[in-house]
């Protein structure tokens, strides 16, 4: 996929490194990248990331790293009038070198290689979360202090890679605003039947074109991506309200209630009855 380059620096020209801590009612499709590496925790809120291309849903306690220029988003809507909230740190690759090249810092050293290709923390807890807080607030050296705190966490977690070992992000702007004008149009009209040829006429491409650029530029087909997103909506929207699934099903662009069905048991592994049962025990 081709993203936006993010200028970090211009932000905070004058530090280290950049930490922040944010609320926001959405997180609106931004296919970006950055040569930083970048830590963010959600403290707060449900949608789906890409990294790379690795597709998932991300919920409260998710913890992701991403590499230098490694192309990214994260996408979700609140429901009602709760806020998103996440913490973020962003740090050269030429300032944590100074911390590299000890046997002290060999763990760390690994963490920071895999990222290249993005990692979820599995085992991130209250602790880190602390930590990420408090590196927001910190001042003076007691920020180095901070981080320094977080990457010895960091170096003793476990995680694993999301984007495969054969993703090659091109960055090139005229896929980038065309894989952005894609995606956010379906984000936009997820309740709708939505065609290829709409799609394709979208961004001045034939129907087949559309799906070679679609499929090269996400690793997912078209309709394989449009389910992705569809029952993560669906899920969101069977722990967050009463509403019966036939409802849930036209909500989100569905209108066969049996191939929703199929579809949400494909991606889930459970029905949306068993789905939304489980989650309120």
């Amino acid at each position: 996929m081709k993203p936006i380059l993010e200028q970090i620096r211009l932000q905070q020209p004058n530090a280290t490194f950049y930490s922040y801590r944010f609320e926001v009612p959405f997180f609106e499709f931004k296919w970006h990248y950055h040569p930083e590496y970048e830590l963010t925790y959600i403290v707060k809120g449900n949608g789906f990331r890409l990294v790379g291309n690795s597709y998932a849903s991300f919920t409260d306690g998710d913890l992701v790293l991403i590499g230098p220029n490694l192309p990214h988003t994260w996408v979700g809507k609140s429901k009602d009038d709760t806020l998103f909230e996440a913490v973020v740190l962003q740090f050269s690759s030429s300032f944590i070198a100074s911390f590299l090249g000890f046997e002290e810092s060999d763990a760390l050293q690994k963490i920071l290689n895999t990222a290249q290709k993005g990692l979820f923390f599995t085992s991130a807890n209250e602790e880190i979360k602390s930590l990420m807080i408090q590196l927001t607030e910190a001042n003076g050296f007691d920020r180095i202090l901070s981080f320094l705190s977080v990457m010895n966490q960091l170096s003793t977690m476990e995680s694993f890679p999301l984007a495969t070992e054969n993703f090659v992000s091109l960055h090139s702007l005229e896929t980038e605003k065309r894989i952005n004008k894609v995606c956010g149009y379906l984000e936009q009209n997820l309740t709708t039947k939505i065609t290829l040829s709409e799609l394709a006429n979208l961004i001045s491409l034939s129907e087949s074109n559309f799906c070679k650029f679609f499929k090269k530029a996400t690793g997912k087909t078209f309709s394989d991506y449009l389910n992705d997103i569809r029952i993560q909506e669906s899920c969101q929207i069977l722990l967050k309200t009463d509403l019966d699934i036939n409802q849930i099903a036209m909500q989100c662009g569905y209108e066969s209630l049996s191939y929703f069905n199929r579809i949400f048991l494909k991606k889930k592994g459970l029905t949306p009855r068993q789905f939304r049962q489980s989650n309120l025990l």
